[in-house]
């Protein structure tokens, strides 16, 4: 979508909210956040006889947000860049970074049923199956339509999307490849709630465009992976504990089957100034020397940086199709002040799944540390480092690359995300 398109949008937005009788706020928020990193390692091993990268990126977001007694409006644009990626007084901006990251209606038909309709953010739970992915500066949406019941302590989604390049008047092929780029996509949520605890039950259906042609680029069926399982909460006395359980099947592609699994669990304590964790994530993977069927399960659409160490070395744009993943990890925040905190957190990675020749499945520890301080009222600095201590075995899934040089990566962040206008728009109120 070009700018002048964006802009526009924004103006009509702004025209029907100030001649709309029945319009009760209007709010505009900002947030504004820019990181600069150092990557030695980061996401992969680091090869020999290479440069390390150091950049820094910026996301610059405007979010408009109406509501009225039966509707809501939400529009968020952003620039995502890296600086210095646009040459000075350069006319026109050519490296599109300037999109539409949000733009949806929501209208309530009463108490209990609602509907939510265009561009936006779908996250349950602890976003292992869906996120908004506020990590990447860009961050996750989804083009879709949603039916949502809510009655005390229970809700209901039931959604759904179609994908398409563009308008046709033949054919339906889904030409844009991508990492797990949907063609079609439908899903129930269930999410009951108790005093302590909570209980969610979902159902996905993903269908991904096939490809034939010499260079793959001849849309040829579609094929369909389902995912369903359950996350969990729940106390045992001053330890709370969470969890998950998924399963994956269907296809992976015409010929390749798919049978995977996911199974997760966390327990987290407060003794004092800190919080203590010990949790252990299992993802089934698909031996290297090969398998019957893809047992590699992949999380989908979730803020995967979230999970499996900060360093992403695991499905974040990356091991889909593969050996799968033992992830036991263990975790300290320290409160180091009235507004400030230190995250510890190790991890231990083994494969799931048999590396080829039958090596061993260990694959690394990480060390992950992040330092978050509150400098004032909607500003925050994060410091991180993290650093890799990779095994021989790394290599057989990162493409050969050697598992002796350093591996590490540090960043500083700062967010700031002020609320710029507010104001109560009924003609009963001026």
């Amino acid at each position: 979508m070009t700018n002048q398109r964006i802009l526009g949008l924004l103006c009509v937005l702004l025209i029907f909210i100030t001649i709309d009788v029945t319009a009760q706020t209007l709010n505009i928020d900002a947030d504004v956040r820019a990181r600069f990193e150092y990557r030695h390692g980061y996401n992969n091993l680091f090869p020999d006889d290479t440069e390390p990268a150091a950049f820094v990126q910026q996301r610059t977001r405007l979010n408009i947000g109406y509501k009225a007694e039966k509707l809501q409006l939400f529009v968020a644009v952003q620039d995502v860049s890296t600086w210095g990626d646009t040459r000075q007084i350069l006319a026109i901006d050519g490296n599109d970074s300037f999109s539409l990251f949000q733009a949806y209606a929501q209208i309530n038909f009463n108490e209990n049923w609602s509907t939510k309709l265009g561009r936006q953010v779908i996250s349950y739970d602890d976003q292992r199956i869906f996120g908004g992915l506020d990590w990447a500066m860009q961050g996750r949406f989804h083009d879709a339509a949603i039916i949502k019941y809510k009655k005390g302590n229970i809700m209901i989604d039931v959604g759904g999307a179609f994908s398409q390049e563009r308008p046709r008047n033949e054919g339906n092929g889904f030409g844009i490849q991508g990492f797990f780029t949907y063609k079609a996509m439908q899903y129930a949520y269930l999410k009951k709630s108790w005093e302590k605890s909570t209980a969610s039950f979902l159902f996905l259906n993903t269908g991904f465009q096939d490809f034939r042609g010499v260079d793959n680029d001849i849309p040829d069926g579609v094929s369909y992976r389902q995912t369903t399982g359950t996350y969990f909460t729940f106390p045992i006395q001053n330890i709370k504990m969470a969890g998950s359980a998924y399963y994956q099947f269907g296809e992976v592609n015409p010929t390749t089957d798919l049978a995977a699994y996911q199974v997760s669990l966390v327990a987290t304590y407060k003794q004092g100034k800190i919080v203590y964790g010990l949790g252990m994530e299992i993802l089934s993977g698909t031996d290297q020397d090969g398998d019957s069927k893809n047992k590699s399960f992949f999380p989908l659409y979730g803020t995967n940086h979230k999970f499996n160490g900060f360093m992403d070395y695991f499905f974040v744009g990356n091991h889909a199709n593969n050996v799968g993943l033992n992830d036991i990890y263990a975790k300290a925040v320290f409160t180091t002040g009235e507004k400030s905190n230190l995250l510890v957190k190790a991890h231990y990675f083994g494969a799931n799944a048999d590396l080829t020749g039958d090596e061993d499945k260990y694959l690394g520890t990480e060390i992950d540390l992040v330092y978050t301080q509150n400098l004032m009222k909607f500003v925050k600095l994060n410091v991180g480092y993290s650093h890799m201590f990779a095994s021989e075995s790394m290599s057989l899934i990162k493409g050969g690359r050697p598992h002796d040089n350093t591996n590490n990566w540090g960043w500083v962040r700062l967010i700031i995300n002020p609320n710029l206008f507010t104001a109560n728009l009924n003609k009963d109120s001026q």
